[in-house]
């Protein structure tokens, strides 16, 4: 048994003798007949558990015990009396009191040896698994900084496209990616991504994603290759491990987007008339399917046009129990032709108005992006 430090309150000298003999081969322990000085030993002593009289004359033991437990909230405490009174009402006492046990003198030696064995062994333990909580929240902390370090700047300028982000994260480790690259062209692309799941292995699959696009460099960013370079990625992961993405080139110059939707919910398009859907290409991406499954289509993009993009997380939001997820952006689109960082805003107030007083569920991520004057 690990040595702790236990603290022994009874107004009777040999009672304090007794239990101090019993203890003190195994454990530290400081005795006091007073329980009103108690307090002023404990503060400095620092116990690990406390032994308290309930009967005694200054101040009894259950009194003792709040005032304890206020000073050290997770101080543990067993309660023992030598009065055959009343016994029922002092155990609930004891329990509402929080006490870890409450014992009857006179005692037999065995008994209160294996007892307080029992309770440090269980402080032992449970000590032990809020260092480890402590451990998992700091390493959750620093994925989490490493996640958000992953993230380009929330506005920003590519060539003639001016590009709004936003990434509200949730409670967990999530999997939302976005990201953004200009070639030596002066083209645009833009990335969305978003990884089935939360936790560890949701956020190593972001950083293969980002990899995956910024390698795509070399094909100046194709969607097409984008999406094989993913799954290229996550082939050795398993079918549960999938993803969804929308990537997209814009060439303001020849007024085109070109676009691969792998599963992902359908991006938006608009200029001041209708909204348009970029809808899904192709599945997504998985070891469960083969490469080269998606479609890369082609759409008018030139001066003034808007496109929005996002996550699964917004639209769910939004729906509630209906779809109508959708619907609801398209009203604030109308409300908020102009796009951008307003635009975004105006989303994510309405995602808030929606879901209440209830946490984030899944990550949010929206990406807006529009075509600028040529300087």
């Amino acid at each position: 048994m690990r040595p702790s430090r236990v603290l022994v309150v009874d107004d009777e000298p040999g009672m304090l003798r007794a239990i101090e003999r019993i203890l003190a081969p195994t454990h530290h322990v400081i005795t006091s007949l007073s329980s009103r000085a108690a307090p002023a030993l404990a503060a400095e002593f620092e116990p690990d558990l406390a032994i308290l009289d309930i009967r005694m004359p200054e101040r009894d033991g259950f009194e003792l015990m709040t005032q304890l437990k206020t000073l050290q909230p997770d101080l543990d405490v067993i309660l023992m009396t030598g009065s055959l009174e009343d016994q029922d009402d002092k155990l609930v006492r004891a329990i509402r009191g929080r006490a870890f046990y409450f014992i009857q003198k006179p005692f037999d030696r065995e008994v209160l040896r294996t007892l307080v064995d029992r309770c440090l062994e269980l402080r032992w333990h449970r000590d032990e698994h809020r260092r480890h909580v402590q451990r998992l929240e700091a390493e959750l902390s620093d994925a989490r900084a490493f996640q958000q370090g992953l993230l380009p700047a929330r506005e920003a300028t590519i060539g003639r496209l001016a590009v709004s982000c936003r990434h509200t994260p949730c409670t967990e480790l999530g999997g939302d990616l976005y990201d953004y690259a200009v070639d030596a062209d002066g083209r645009a692309a833009l990335l969305i991504a978003d990884v089935a799941g939360h936790g560890t292995s949701a956020a190593m699959l972001t950083g293969i994603v980002k990899s995956a696009f910024r390698a795509s460099h070399v094909d100046r960013y194709d969607p097409l290759s984008v999406v094989d370079r993913v799954w290229n990625g996550v082939a050795a992961f398993g079918a549960e491990r999938f993803i969804t993405l929308v990537a997209a080139v814009i060439a303001p110059e020849d007024g085109r987007l070109t676009y691969v939707n792998a599963g992902h919910p359908a991006g938006l398009v608009w200029n001041g008339g209708g909204v348009k859907r970029l809808d899904s290409t192709g599945p997504l991406v998985s070891s469960a399917f083969p490469s080269a499954r998606w479609e890369r289509l082609d759409e008018k993009f030139a001066e003034g046009d808007q496109l929005l993009l996002y996550t699964d997380g917004i639209s769910e939001a939004l729906a509630g129990d209906a779809d109508v997820g959708e619907d609801r952006m398209r009203a604030t689109i109308a409300q908020h032709a102009q796009g951008g960082a307003s635009l975004l805003e105006a989303i994510l107030a309405d995602v808030d108005r929606h879901r209440g007083a209830h946490p984030h569920r899944d990550d949010l991520t929206l990406v807006t992006a529009r075509v600028v004057a040529q300087a």
